[in-house]
């Protein structure tokens, strides 16, 4: 079994740009060029733009690499 010691799962990667684009939203109200009125709105942004910049999809299955 390969060990994952050291390495950052494709899970931690998304997860840590979504909080990072969500505390920017926090702190000048926008993403990108957009200005999300809620937070709920501005997360499900967030999470298009860091599987989009991860190379992810939403549909995709775990382990698949399409």
């Amino acid at each position: 079994m390969p060990s994952t010691r050291g390495k950052k799962q494709d899970g931690d990667k998304v997860s840590h740009k979504i909080e990072k684009i969500v505390h920017d939203w926090e702190q000048d109200g926008t993403i990108g060029t957009s200005r999300p009125k809620s937070k709920k709105k501005a997360v499900k942004q967030a999470v298009a733009i860091a599987l989009k910049q991860t190379g992810k999809s939403k549909y995709q299955k775990k382990g698949t690499h399409h």
